[in-house]
């Protein structure tokens, strides 16, 4: 496969249906997540960047990006996490990438696919080694019983980069944290608490982009999010967690 920058699923009878990893897991997660009849191949082009052994294994630090035209959406799943789609990005006006932290409960294959415009869905990926547990562990303000004082809150900040963009507009570079304490539910006496649902609209009300995470995501998660120019600001936070309580914020 060398210089290749795609290939297809694996042949019939393949017990890994191609995948570079070899994960006995592949297969079930595509049917899962994707669809039994969804069309996959494995692309250089889908990056996933993380450590190759995470020291902390509730808070593993995930860059996903692309260079493909196109996208639709991207969606991280963690092969051997016992809930294992971590989030679900629609670019809409924003780069296709987004970076975060999510708990990793032991050694995985950590992936990103990405579905073009044309149905298609691409395949990337790293192994992430670990001592494991980051599920199964309560945060730290749920020990301290502190995210009670601080639930929901949003502090955020937009970053100028170089120029990128046709006529030498600035990228730009947001980033958000949201107080919650992102509990998986997988801790005994503790139901899951997570946030659902952000979107991010710019002065003009225009939806930049819509991002749904689930209990993986890390304590008080932070979210990176690149744009070819910088929009509008204000920028307008909004989401809910899924036991309905708003989040609503303004980044200038």
């Amino acid at each position: 496969m060398a210089g290749l920058l795609a290939w297809p699923a694996g042949a019939a009878g393949d017990p890994f249906d191609g995948d570079p990893f070899k994960s006995f897991q592949w297969p079930e997660l595509k049917k899962e997540f994707l669809g039994a009849k969804a069309r996959t191949v494995f692309d250089a082009r889908v990056k996933v960047q993380g450590p190759a052994f995470a020291e902390d294994p509730m808070n593993v630090p995930i860059t996903v990006s692309t260079d493909l035209p196109g996208v639709q959406r991207i969606v991280v799943l963690v092969d051997r996490n016992p809930i294992r789609k971590v989030l679900e990005l629609q670019p809409l006006a924003a780069q296709p990438a987004v970076s975060f932290r999510f708990k990793l409960e032991q050694a995985s294959p950590v992936r990103a696919v990405v579905q073009t415009a044309d149905g298609l869905w691409h395949v990337g990926g790293t192994l992430v080694d670990s001592a494991g547990g980051g599920c199964t562990v309560a945060g730290a303000t749920r020990a301290d019983g502190s995210w009670t004082q601080t639930l929901g809150q949003v502090s955020g900040r937009v970053f100028s980069g170089g120029n990128s963009a046709p006529g030498g507009d600035a990228a730009a570079r947001l980033r958000v944290r949201i107080m919650h304490p992102m509990d998986t539910g997988l801790v005994g006496g503790i139901p899951a608490f997570y946030v659902s649902r952000l979107s991010v609209r710019d002065a003009g009300n225009r939806e930049l982009l819509r991002i749904h995470t689930f209990e993986p995501v890390s304590e008080n998660p932070v979210f990176s999010f690149d744009f070819a120019k910088a929009p509008p600001g204000p920028l307008r936070i909004t989401g809910v967690d899924n036991n309905g309580n708003r989040i609503e914020s303004q980044v200038e």
